[in-house]
């Protein structure tokens, strides 16, 4: 789709204009749009994968007959989910809302395929917290309503821990002593799965204050090899040469589930979303599992990376903005709401009423007893407000899916990889028109 009009990009982008080319794209009618702007009765389309969404859509339509919201499951994002959102905008009948993750919203934005809902949407910009509220909007504009972030800690399995007599790793140090001992006691062993992709490395790279984009003197910046990346990529490299590493399983997929079944694999590091699928996808080793910060560079810090975080954007078409801006900020506000979405998805919220819930402050049965979300807690209010994630993540996904598959089988480093999708990186955003030095 051919690029038209200049949207100002501020706030997170550091109110940069011509960053953020938007897209012609001809808005249509809303599939099930039953009524014009100002009827009575509004009906609206959702598209998502994140289980528990449908049970916050199902309260919000028994106590709102006006507005129905009709969700619909879509394959994730990355497994085609935001190509499908893509390319019903540009056929003109795309949902009024849709799931989108905080790392793909600037790429959203700079194809045009976002609405402006900010005249329905500011007034309850206080009600979150207030980073998360930048990853939605640029300058004066807002696409969406944040839902949640994705602070990140270890998981770990207790049992596997006291049969092979380690320490919970307070350091990244600690926890290459782990992953060796852990192998040695058995070659099927391995303490951790190897890197995988672009939401593995940058969470990484954020907990050890890198930055992959910015903005400055009107153009983009472009960091992802830069020095804290290429300090986690050694890193990883390290063990990844002294064969510690499980490779060919990434975390959370079916194989991965399996080797943790079998006590092959012995913790993660995730964000807090991971908590319900490990309890829903490992239900015989209930009691087993608990989590710890993540391990750090420097002992005492308590730094943290993200990974993961959305927000329910309002696609370009949309023919009741109003609408889908009310129902989206119920959404992530409503007490009911939050609950189910925290119990069932695994949010850490976004909105600061739904850091004082219940949900978010007690003992977890699977996990022990424990109270896992004061782990997580303390994760956020560690975690960088000021990453930026840049406009052609997909791309960048992409490279570095491709790198790390290489570098596990021994083509390459990770450090090489990094480069390669910083040079790829540059050139796709010079190839969009953006300004990039």
């Amino acid at each position: 789709m051919a690029p038209r009009g200049i949207a100002r990009v501020g706030a997170m982008l550091l109110a940069v204009a011509s960053l953020v080319t938007m897209n012609a794209c001809s808005p249509g009618k809303e599939s099930g749009d039953s009524a014009s702007s100002g009827s009575s009765s509004v009906s609206l389309d959702f598209w998502g994968w994140a289980p528990g969404y449908d049970k916050s859509v199902a309260l919000w339509n028994k106590t709102h007959p006006n507005i129905k919201v009709n969700f619909s499951k879509v394959p994730s994002g990355s497994s085609g989910g935001y190509t499908k959102m893509q390319n019903a905008v540009t056929a003109g009948n795309a949902p009024c809302l849709a799931q989108v993750g905080n790392e793909s919203l600037p790429t959203f934005v700079v194809t045009g395929a976002l609405e402006d809902v900010s005249a329905y949407a500011n007034a309850s910009k206080d009600q979150f917290v207030e980073w998360t509220w930048k990853q939605s909007s640029f300058g004066d504009k807002v696409f969406g309503i944040p839902v949640d972030t994705g602070p990140t800690a270890l998981f770990y399995r207790t049992d596997l821990f006291a049969k092979y007599k380690l320490s919970v790793p307070r350091t990244w140090k600690d926890f290459a002593a782990a992953a060796e001992k852990f192998h040695a006691a058995d070659p099927a062993n391995f303490l951790i799965n190897a890197p995988v992709d672009s939401y593995d490395m940058a969470g990484y790279a954020w907990q050890a204050g890198g930055h992959w984009f910015g903005t400055a003197n009107d153009r983009w910046q472009v960091t992802i090899d830069g020095p804290q990346t290429q300090k986690v990529a050694q890193y990883w490299q390290g063990l990844l040469d002294k064969k510690l590493l499980k490779t060919g399983a990434a975390p959370l997929d079916t194989a991965w589930f399996k080797e943790a079944q079998d006590g092959h694999i012995a913790t993660v590091i995730t964000a807090v979303w991971a908590a319900p699928l490990i309890e829903q996808n490992l239900p015989k080793l209930s009691g087993k599992w608990a989590v710890a910060p993540m391990p750090q560079w420097n002992a005492g810090e308590q730094a943290a990376g993200n990974n993961g975080g959305s927000t329910t954007a309002v696609l370009k078409g949309c023919k009741h903005p109003k609408e889908a801006a009310e129902f989206a900020t119920w959404f992530s506000t409503n007490t009911d709401s939050l609950t189910n979405l925290i119990k069932n998805t695994g949010i850490y919220p976004a909105a600061k009423s739904g850091l004082g819930l219940p949900a978010v402050d007690k003992p977890s049965p699977y996990f022990g007893g424990r109270n896992i979300y004061k782990v997580f807690k303390t994760a956020a209010e560690n975690t960088s407000p000021n990453w930026v994630w840049g406009p052609t993540m997909t791309q960048v996904e992409a490279d570095f899916v491709d790198g790390m598959k290489n570098a596990a089988q021994g083509k390459g480093s990770i450090s090489d990889v990094a480069k390669t999708v910083q040079t790829k990186t540059a050139a796709a955003m010079k190839s969009q028109g953006l300004s990039v030095g």
